[in-house]
């Protein structure tokens, strides 16, 4: 049995020979990072010259885009949280919650001008909010 196998094997080997080796291609060496500009990178999802999103009256998808903003500003990632929530605002202009969110993002980016414009939206669409009259002293303190 041994024998038939060995036979077997040099048959194989004679009808196939070994081929030679493939060139492997060469890695793309990794170019160095552009140098920070100091501004924030605006993700690909998140810009809006790539967008072609059109809005109507979407109660839901504006609760998503609340949600997506409260994963950025957790991370610290301000301009992108800034931009789900007014998105979300753009689905929903009623949503009270996108408009506080907005206003403590803009708050992050010291934009002031910005914070109190949310906020004021915010206490128009909920004026009877539990915490509007917090609110109404956070926007006496930015004039």
């Amino acid at each position: 049995m041994l024998v038939v196998c060995a036979v077997s094997f040099a048959a194989h080997a004679q009808q196939n020979p070994p081929q030679p080796a493939k060139p492997q291609p060469e890695l793309q060496k990794r170019q160095p990072a552009p140098p920070s500009t100091g501004k924030e990178e605006i993700p690909p999802e998140e810009d809006k010259s790539l967008s072609n999103e059109e809005f109507s009256f979407n109660p839901l998808e504006a609760e998503k885009w609340v949600k997506v903003g409260d994963f950025y500003f957790k991370q610290g990632k301000y301009r992108s949280a800034e931009g789900r929530y007014k998105g979300a605002t753009k689905w929903n202009e009623g949503y009270g919650e996108a408009w506080l969110r907005l206003g403590e993002v803009e708050e992050k980016l010291k934009d002031m001008h910005a914070a109190k414009e949310a906020y004021a939206k915010y206490l128009e669409v909920a004026p009877e909010a539990k915490n509007a009259a917090q609110i109404r002293k956070k926007i006496d303190k930015m004039k």
